[in-house]
């Protein structure tokens, strides 16, 4: 044998030098063109281990295998505040031993995974803010050999992944440094060290990457960086690490490089391209997998109940916790899962504002009310934790809840992008909330939602969000927050009367804004259907409009407020009903109106508000919130996320039966439950051979809730599907006890 006969003739042949000639007999060279010297060395360490060949007795001790020193970590900057508070940030290659030991020492001090050790080929790159200092540091490694749903994803053989897996890079370590808290900073970084990696990977190896993968540990980290950079998720890691010696469940996500990324992946040894078509994770099982099936509750327990608390509460949402879970055994676990110190409701509600993002990018344009209701738990005055809800009256307590709902053109709600809830520590005089900044108000509520709407924005490029509020969100700092904020939403608000607007003109005199849109001309009347209200019924209106272009002046309070450039369009009924106010419209908005049609537009738009307000009567009367028990505001605001998912999912279903009624009644309803739907309704035993349209499964379920059907009845509400979906539990399950039973083999064909 070569070797052999090479080390028994040369008695001082180290074993770097036996490497380096084994890589030349063989031609083993990198992309780079240079000798693979290291991958050699391993390979005849296997073989001596098994005894094929007997090395070189090792003379010399390598860096990597002396102990290592403890490195002292370099002074981090302490800086709170947006990503323009940094200055210059400078992404620093690491190329020296200064600056190895300085990005070694840092990680040691601040990463949970320490600075290593790395696998494989690697670059490193330090992040520098030219007015703070150092702020973080972060790695590039080769990548795991073999990850399910990863592998699923290229879509590669496992030829084709033995040959071209160097091409995926693994984002092995990123660190911003504990003190620095600022916004979009991690996001950032990440986006411009991967404007550059390939061309630094080229240069230190000979061959570009055309795919990234990162791994996030679950319970740990979010991976909000990950996905605000356009990452995708491609399944969760079996737990088993590099060496199969068990590791923690991680997140996994990958980000192509290359628009041909799949071509070079997949690209076998005789030059062809075969793609193995199961490239997605498995498909999820129910909606609620698909909704809730990403929660990071810290603990795959905590989040497997989640979903069954859900399918519990979406199964009879008009009943309380014990009736919903049917056995004390699930209730226990119900209020055990509510009162958990892991479990909060943010991390609840992430994965569904998250699968509500996707589904607002398959629109063009998506409209986000935003409003304000109160949650009335006066019954339970022992609840600990809450507040004043009512005016002075300080008996009446409850909870502030905030949310942000997301809409089609059409008016099918999408989802929540944002909640705030909170219990109110006082009310206090009206002398002390005006002196108070818009940051300390429970006004800048609509600041808030709006900067999380952006935020989404900002990553939905393709689609058009429109904010839009009632009256009482008519202030100017919410003006002045879009006009300052890059790729931000769009707003529609309807302007307050009472706080007399004042506009700028091109003389820089102002006027008042209701007289000035008075004065303009008449561009058009629209009919427009009114929503029913507290004290009103729904009507057809006939409306005057005229508009205009608009400088908004900011109030005396704030004159360190910018003026706001606006379209307003003024709506005013023509000849209502006697006896009815007058319906009258002013609207502002950052959507241009330049034409009759445009005015048309934003009016349509402002009618689909009434939406946020049927989705509070079904939280409240559907779901029954405020009848919940729970002792204290924290496991009532835990409780209060699942309600407002499943109230979502009520509001979608009773929209969808109706936008589009000729699509298969299996988007919504599992096999069992159309079968049961059909049989007990109509009394035929038999179900059809085909499952009914989404629109027929709608009504029968309403049939169930008491709607009767009839030609002036109208399509189903919320209301009758609630109360249906409560009857349609009990029945699927006795369907489905009667259809296994030897007593009725006709149900099993």
């Amino acid at each position: 044998m070569r070797i052999a006969d090479a080390v028994s003739s040369e008695p001082d042949l180290s074993r770097r030098r036996l490497s380096l000639r084994v890589c030349e007999w063989m031609e083993w060279r990198g992309a780079n063109g240079r000798l693979q010297e290291m991958s050699c060395r391993k390979s005849l360490l296997e073989l001596h281990r098994r005894g094929v060949v007997k090395l070189p007795v090792a003379t010399r001790r390598y860096a990597f295998q002396k102990s290592r020193q403890e490195v002292a970590c370099p002074p981090m900057a302490s800086v709170e505040g947006p990503l323009a508070e940094l200055g210059e940030v400078e992404i620093v290659r690491v190329t020296s031993n200064g600056l190895s030991a300085l990005w070694r020492g840092m990680l040691d001090a601040h990463h949970y995974l320490k600075s290593g050790p790395l696998c494989g080929a690697q670059l490193r790159y330090l992040v520098r803010s030219h007015r703070y200092g150092w702020l973080g540091g972060l790695s590039y490694s080769a990548c795991a050999l073999r990850v399910d749903c990863r592998d699923r994803w290229i879509g590669w053989s496992t030829a084709a992944r033995r040959r071209n897996h160097p091409q995926v890079v693994n984002n092995s370590r990123f660190l911003i440094a504990p003190s620095v808290k600022v916004k979009c900073l991690a996001s950032w970084v990440l986006a411009r060290v991967q404007a550059r990696l390939a061309q630094d990977w080229e240069q230190a190896y000979g061959y570009a990457p055309v795919l990234l993968e990162t791994y996030v540990e679950r319970g740990r980290f979010a991976g909000t960086c990950y996905r605000a950079g356009n990452w995708t998720w491609v399944g969760i890691s079996a737990g088993q690490g590099r060496q199969g010696s068990g590791a923690s469940i991680k997140d996994v996500y990958v980000l192509p490089l290359a628009q041909t990324w799949q071509q070079s992946l997949c690209r076998e040894a005789d030059g062809q391209v075969r793609v193995t078509p199961a490239r997605l994770p498995p498909a999820p099982r129910d909606w609620i997998e698909a909704e809730l099936g990403g929660a990071d509750m810290g603990d795959a327990r905590l989040t497997a109940r989640l979903l069954r608390i859900t399918g519990m509460f979406y199964d009879k949402p008009t009943a309380n916790i014990p009736q919903a879970c049917g056995s004390v055994t699930a209730a226990k676990a119900a209020y055990r899962f509510l009162d958990n110190e892991k479990v909060e409701w943010p991390a609840i509600l992430a994965p569904h504002y998250a699968a509500t993002e996707a589904r607002i990018r398959e629109h063009a344009v998506v409209l986000v009310a935003q409003d304000t209701t109160t949650l009335n738990y006066s019954a339970h005055p022992h609840t600990e934790g809450l507040g004043p809800i009512g005016g002075g009256n300080e008996k009446v307590c409850g909870l502030m809840v905030h949310d942000t709902l997301a809409f089609t053109a059409d008016g099918t709600p999408l989802g929540l992008l944002d909640l705030q809830c909170w219990a109110r520590d006082g009310i206090g005089s009206r002398e002390e909330r005006y002196s108070k900044p818009i940051e300390d108000k429970e006004s800048f509520k609509w600041v808030q939602s709006y900067q999380a709407v952006s935020a989404v924005q900002n990553r939905c490029r393709n689609s058009l969000l429109v904010v839009m509020a009632d009256r009482e969100a008519d202030i100017h700092e919410v003006f002045a927050t879009q006009a300052k904020t890059a790729h931000g939403a769009q707003l529609l608000i309807r302007a307050e009367r009472s706080r007399n607007r004042q506009v700028l003109s091109e003389e820089d005199t102002h006027e008042a804004l209701w007289p000035l849109l008075e004065q303009q001309p008449v561009i058009g009347e629209r009919e427009l259907l009114v929503p029913p209200g507290e004290k009103r019924a729904a009507r057809q209106a006939r409306l005057s409009v005229r508009a205009a272009a608009v400088v908004l002046k900011p109030p005396k309070r704030s004159p360190h407020l910018a003026p706001a450039s606006v379209w307003a369009v003024l709506a005013q009924e023509i000849d209502a009903p006697q006896g009815v106010d007058a319906l009258e419209w002013m609207l502002l908005t950052t959507v241009e109106v330049t034409r009759k049609d445009d005015a048309f537009q934003r009016l349509a738009w402002y009618a689909r508000r009434w939406g946020i307000e049927v989705y509070h009567r079904i939280l409240k009367s559907g779901c029954g919130v405020e009848a919940r028990q729970l002792e204290n505001s924290r496991r009532l605001a835990n409780c209060l996320a699942i309600d407002l998912i499943v109230a979502w999912r009520i509001f979608h279903l009773t929209s969808m039966g109706e936008q589009t009624p000729d699509v298969p009644c299996t988007v919504y309803f599992t096999k069992s439950e159309w079968r049961a739907l059909t049989t007990f309704v109509t009394k035929n035993k038999m179900p059809p051979a085909t499952p009914p349209s989404l629109n027929e499964a709608v009504r029968l379920l309403a049939a169930l809730g008491g709607h009767l059907g009839r030609n002036g009845d109208g399509h189903p509400g919320a209301e009758v599907l609630w109360r249906g979906m409560a009857r349609l539990t009990d029945i699927g399950l006795a369907y489905e006890l009667y259809r296994e039973s030897p007593a009725a083999p006709a149900l099993t064909k």
